[in-house]
């Protein structure tokens, strides 16, 4: 009979490490060979991005996001470091390794509930509100919004109202250039080989030298501003429904296209049918409404929440004070504060 033994360490099989022996880490590499680039189109995954612009070495490349900048979302406008084939010949590929601190970010949300921030761009220092005055009928409370996501992005805003060929631009005018919002109109005249933008000169005298991202209903027009803005470069133009009154999307992302002789940058966005505030604190949409802010830290209580219901407001008393055309205009601004802060709230 065979006596038994005891294990030993012959006993014990090791199985090799397939992934390699080197011990893990979460040091990474520098990359200080990396090239500084601009961010000017989003597609499924790969990124379009400017090398050194604006100078001699400019060239188009396609990148990837490298796997150590995790969920960190590179959107149109971000500065980013790319390393790997930076040539921009066909069929090459480079990756985005960092992200360059941004100096705006324009967000939305889904709505005024969702937690969820969605970045639109980058680095933009101009929101341009493209609003038809017919045809779709324009939505103040989307104008009001674009303001106050602008305002809390640090961005200036200019309003665009285009189609002034078909209803008066006056109301919103007044509306609006009393809040410190730039208004450009334009309008379709009628010309030798087709209808032409009246107003385009002014616009784009104030888009001179800047990174303007447009934002806008589909059917608003904004695709026809670009297209004359930036005639080599078309983007799709929209319809809109007799029935419903809206625009159906013809931009499906973000693209930066450079506006002719490399004199600043247009943004343009897909059309947006909503414009989210949840991610925007209360006091950030008062302090939107020049004015108003200085009303209600001096007069009204302190807590006040500034709705219609809020008891001792001094807002209402603020209306009361005017007369005529005045009074309106401080209603009417009152009533866009109030607004927004109730649907912030969720109400």
């Amino acid at each position: 009979m065979i006596p038994r033994r005891g294990p030993d360490e012959g006993d014990v099989r090791s199985r090799p490490n397939p992934r390699g022996t080197r011990p893990r880490t979460k040091r990474h590499p520098e990359h200080a060979d990396a090239e500084r680039a601009l961010v000017i189109g989003v597609d499924r995954g790969r990124y379009a991005v400017l090398v050194a612009p604006d100078t001699p070495q400019e060239r188009a490349v396609t990148a990837v996001k490298a796997r150590q900048l995790g969920r960190d979302r590179v959107v149109c406008g971000d500065r980013v470091d790319i390393v790997g084939d930076t040539t921009g010949d066909t069929g090459s590929l480079a990756r985005i390794v960092r992200l360059v601190e941004r100096t705006t970010v324009l967000r939305r949300t889904a709505d005024d509930t969702d937690p969820v921030e969605r970045v639109i761009v980058a680095n933009a220092d101009q929101l341009v509100v493209v609003t038809a005055l017919a045809e779709p009928e324009p939505r103040t409370r989307m104008i009001d919004r674009c303001v106050v996501a602008a305002y809390d992005a640090g961005m200036d805003v200019l309003l665009c109202l285009t189609k002034a060929d078909l209803a008066d631009p006056t109301p919103l005018r007044e509306t609006y250039e009393p809040l410190g919002v730039e208004v450009v109109v334009t309008s379709l005249v009628p010309a030798d080989g087709g209808p032409v933008i009246e107003g385009l000169g002014r616009v784009r005298h104030l888009l001179s030298g800047r990174v303007s991202v447009l934002v806008g209903h589909s059917g608003v027009g904004k695709s026809t501003l670009v297209n004359a803005l930036v005639p080599d470069q078309f983007r799709a133009i929209g319809r809109v429904n007799l029935v419903t009154g809206r625009g159906r999307h013809t931009s499906s992302s973000a693209v930066a296209l450079r506006l002719p002789p490399r004199d600043g940058w247009v943004i343009d966005t897909p059309g947006v049918r909503s414009f989210g505030l949840a991610h925007v604190r209360p006091e950030t949409i008062l302090a939107a409404f020049e004015g108003l802010a200085e009303v209600a830290e001096e007069r009204c209580p302190r807590g006040c929440t500034h709705v219609a219901e809020a008891r001792d407001c001094a807002l209402d008393a603020w209306v009361a004070e005017a007369a005529g055309p005045e009074a309106e205009a401080r209603a009417v601004r009152v009533d866009s504060l109030r607004r927004l802060l109730a649907a912030r709230a969720g109400d």
